[in-house]
């Protein structure tokens, strides 16, 4: 079936926005501007108020949720029918998981390239994949384990790419294996969200939109209010700050007087997160969840040349090598392969079923599938 005009604009908005989101906080980190109290310059390292701008971002989502039920009164869409009810309180403990694991992918974003960070992402299929067997009592099939492994292939593969082609670049050897293995934990974290969420969020039918903006304005407030104590942390060489602490927002707005331009990295990651929820939302109920992996998948290649042509970091053929692994193991545990093979065995169209499927069991993602 052809697409729409719509699908074709849903489409290509979640593959643009979902670009930024990550392309934005990767050009903020490469910012070297003065701080506060006539420091010298300094690279813009400053995870957690990045964090804290994401969240703001899946907050404007309730915004647009409240906006949608204000049209849809009077009308028969029942999906954002203001009577369903819930309790506000779930969403905390996925709200907590999000926190910190797009935190420590914040931390991880500053000391490793964007493309890699996108790449290693990937990890999450294979936690989600024993999480919801251990705790969720799913049983994976043959095609899910062998996804699992070369997932594991792939990321083995991106990470000796990392090794390989990092030593010579800004960031140093050490760095780069520390923000791999942050970026790995945070997946384990993403995954525990994800099976959270499906045990006790998604049975109660809350709107997607709602979803994303109450843990959104979770995680807006409580990491906002973290802010505060981490200005007086100490962190050590984690720091990135001339005080040496573990956050100093401070220091973040000093430098963003001083280089305006930080400020329209920061307002793109902002914009682009609710745009990139909004759009992943939508593309999921007009086409499939299928095509909104297979989007999120152009979104790593999207990245990674736009890395590639800004200079940001140098080629190394081992990240295709990685790349094609991670995109065969993410295809075969969602089930791709199902309908390719019928397609060509029986001639018949593609089965909508494993379309409908969720990540947990097919192709769910989480409800705020951030940067």
């Amino acid at each position: 079936m052809a697409w729409t005009k719509y699908q074709l604009f849903l489409a290509g908005l979640m593959l643009v926005t979902g670009s930024i989101n990550t392309l934005s906080a990767k050009w903020a980190d490469n910012f070297v501007a003065e701080g506060c109290r006539g420091s010298k310059e300094h690279s813009f390292q400053h995870p957690f108020l990045q964090a804290v701008g994401m969240f703001l971002g899946e907050f404007s989502c309730l915004a647009a949720f409240y906006l949608l039920r204000c049209r849809a009164t009077g009308q028969s869409d029942s999906s954002v029918d203001p009577q369903q009810p819930f309790n506000p309180l779930l969403f905390l403990p996925p709200a907590l998981c999000d926190m910190t694991g797009t935190s420590l992918m914040y931390v991880a974003l500053n000391m490793t390239s964007a493309s890699s960070f996108q790449m290693l992402r990937g990890a999450v299929i294979i936690f989600t994949g024993l999480f919801s067997v251990a705790f969720l009592g799913r049983r994976l099939v043959l095609s899910q384990w062998l996804g699992i492994l070369a997932t594991i292939a792939g990321l083995v593969v991106v990470g000796l790419a990392d090794l390989l082609s990092k030593q010579d670049s800004q960031h140093k050897l050490s760095e780069v294996i520390t923000g791999d293995l942050l970026i790995i934990m945070a997946q384990i974290i993403v995954a525990i969200q994800m099976v959270l969420e499906e045990k006790f969020v998604y049975k109660h039918n809350v709107h997607p939109l709602r979803a994303v903006g109450t843990e959104g304005l979770f995680g807006f407030v409580i990491l906002s209010l973290l802010l505060v104590p981490m200005y007086y942390i100490p962190a050590g060489s984690f720091s990135g700050n001339p005080r040496g602490t573990l956050e100093d927002a401070l220091d973040a707005f000093c430098q963003v007087g001083r280089q305006p331009l930080i400020a329209v990295a920061l307002l793109g990651n902002i914009s682009s997160i609710a745009f990139f929820n909004f759009a992943g939302i939508s593309v999921t109920k007009e086409l499939s969840a299928t095509t909104r992996m297979v989007l999120d998948s152009l979104r790593t290649v999207v990245i990674w040349a736009l890395s590639l042509a800004l200079g940001w970091e140098a080629f190394h053929a081992l990240q295709i090598l990685g790349f094609l692994i991670l995109l065969i193991g993410t295809a075969l545990y969602n089930g791709l392969h199902r309908p390719l093979l019928g397609r060509l065995s029986r001639g018949r169209p593609l089965a909508e079923e494993s379309e409908q499927e969720r990540l947990l069991g097919g192709t769910r993602t989480p409800i705020n599938d951030a940067s």
